[in-house]
């Protein structure tokens, strides 16, 4: 596809990220429960990180705190040594609901969110959505109707919609998790093949090990009672990487072992 997008593109170059000692309790009825118990993490610009762990271990709260959705009681997160304060437009949140407006088309939704970029004329806007439809394989439903589409198509529509304001890192939430595991596999390729055509910050949460070893360059793995880091695993198969491979599969469940280890651990 013929593109003049290229400023849009190079508007924000890719992030590092650092979370230093950071730590987040919530009150609840029965007591004050530790979702992060002093958590350090470098993210370098580029990578493409899974967070791995059961319900509870306080990989979505660090994604909030990142996010800027949600704050540490103690230590602090940073992109390129500036404090998150809390929300913006270089990061950029993809949620397992895909949060169409339904009363938008299929353009109209990846359109609405460069509205905040004055910039931008009209026109380049939809250069920009037209840009990022076709990175995710939707081009040719760009003015279909939202219930009109699958899942799927919803959520390929909801990854062009947080990619197209060029976000310095994309965050997601378990962005997979509702769908049948034959859209699942089409959609792990698609991102792989976005993330090396683009090379975005990516912070991937999710509860799936092979899933994790099969979309990231490095998986980390959190433990609850209290949530804290306990291991990290550099991923290095080639790709594109397929979740029913051989390798992966073994690396899997290594992984999946030294997982079920620490939550044991906690346990005693």
């Amino acid at each position: 596809m013929q593109t003049t997008i290229h400023h849009e593109i190079n508007a924000f170059p890719a992030a590092k990220l650092s979370i230093e000692n950071v730590s987040k309790d919530f009150d609840t009825r029965t007591g004050v429960v530790r979702a992060l118990d002093n958590v350090s993490l470098t993210i370098n610009e580029g990578e493409f990180v899974c967070f791995v762990g059961p319900s509870g271990c306080g990989k979505s709260t660090l994604l909030n705190i990142i996010a800027g959705l949600d704050t540490p009681d103690r230590g602090m997160a940073l992109i390129d040594g500036a404090p998150i304060a809390g929300p913006g437009r270089d990061r950029m949140v993809m949620f397992q609901e895909h949060a169409l407006f339904p009363w938008l088309d299929v353009i109209g939704n990846v359109m609405f969110g460069l509205r905040q970029k004055p910039n931008l004329t009209d026109k380049e806007r939809l250069e920009v959505a037209k840009y990022y439809l076709w990175l995710v394989k939707m081009d040719n439903f760009a003015h279909a109707n939202i219930h009109e589409l699958s899942g799927g198509m919803r959520q390929r529509v909801a990854l062009a919609r947080s990619l197209a304001p060029n976000p310095k890192i994309l965050l997601m939430d378990e962005p997979f998790s509702a769908l049948d595991a034959m859209t699942r596999e089409q959609l792990y390729g698609d991102i792989q093949d976005i993330w090396q055509k683009r090379r975005k910050t990516i912070i991937f949460v999710t509860h799936n090990v092979r899933e994790a070893v099969c979309l990231g360059s490095r998986v980390i793995l959190f433990s609850p009672h209290p949530g804290r880091i306990r291991e990290q695993f550099d991923i290095d198969l080639p790709r594109p990487r397929n979740i029913n491979n051989h390798d992966l599969a073994d690396l899997s469940q290594s992984i999946t072992s030294a997982l079920k280890g620490y939550v044991a651990a906690e346990s005693d």
